[in-house]
């Protein structure tokens, strides 16, 4: 992936994060289905008795991203799982942070 369409992808992601964030305040159902995705992403890429740090996360976003777009997914649906993984993993960086 090029420096420009690398840096699109960043600001794709970012504005699903900072949507699907913002969404689970009114969402039960999508804030359940973050929750189940950052206790697997704690699993997956946290060490035991530590939940994995902001530059993990970021390096897994950006592989989980990066790999989703090149399938043809595009975010249309704010309860398909690729977006839910992405708001998890932001949610989860705000945390880090």
């Amino acid at each position: 992936m090029n420096g420009d369409s690398s840096e699109a992808l960043g600001l794709i992601v970012r504005d699903i994060g900072e949507a699907g964030v913002a969404e689970m305040a009114g969402s039960p159902g999508l804030a359940a289905a973050v929750d189940q995705h950052v206790a697997s992403l704690r699993d997956e890429l946290g060490a035991p008795g530590a939940p994995p740090g902001v530059d993990q996360l970021m390096g897994y976003l950006h592989g989980f991203a990066e790999d989703a777009f090149n399938r043809g997914w595009w975010p249309e649906d704010t309860r398909d799982w690729e977006f839910v993984r992405i708001v998890a993993v932001c949610w989860m960086m705000r945390g880090a942070a």
